[in-house]
């Protein structure tokens, strides 16, 4: 019998949720689970994904609607776009969650699409509510959502005290992104 999955919450204004979450993704995909990561809020080329890429044993399922365009500068239609790409990732990830193909459940940034309306609020916290017993479930975002707080069995504050890019230095390939 395997071992009962936990939730991992991942959250703050400091470097490394993302990273952390991966992190743990891999070490799954070594250690023979299934992972399936869904990346909510992003879209660009990063370095982390084209690793995972490698990996028989993980799914990625990413995007929205506009590019480079943060959320709070998307249109209602823009918006309406990318809610639907990211519920239909994120039930697409559910279904192979449901075939025993996913032992291992990444939702990358799915805090701020929850707090930002573009994520089904029902269909999230109806995965939170009934999360299957052996899924080891991880949740990355900036926001401090009670509810997932109050739902994770982990959950680690990522704290920003000092950042380069506060000094005007840009994310870099390979170390950022």
């Amino acid at each position: 019998m395997g071992e009962k999955g936990l939730i991992h919450f991942y959250y703050g204004n400091g470097k490394g949720k993302t990273t952390a979450a991966l992190g743990l993704a891999i070490r799954a995909c070594g250690c023979g689970k299934s992972v399936v990561v869904v990346q909510f809020l992003k879209d660009w080329k990063c370095g982390e994904l084209d690793s995972l890429a490698r990996l028989p044993n993980a799914t990625v399922f990413r995007g929205k609607s506009s590019g480079s365009v943060f959320v709070r500068d998307m249109s209602d239609e823009e918006k309406a776009a990318t809610k639907a790409i990211h519920d239909g990732n994120l039930k697409k990830a559910l279904e192979l969650q449901k075939s025993g193909l996913c032992d291992v459940l990444v939702l990358d940034e799915a805090a701020d699409a929850y707090s930002e309306g573009v994520l089904d609020r029902a269909l999230f916290e109806g995965l939170l509510d009934n999360k299957p017993e052996m899924l080891e479930l991880v949740i990355t975002g900036h926001n401090a959502d009670e509810r997932l707080i109050g739902r994770a069995d982990y959950v680690t504050e990522m704290l920003k005290r000092k950042h380069p890019y506060d000094l005007g230095i840009s994310a870099r390939r390979g170390v950022e992104f």
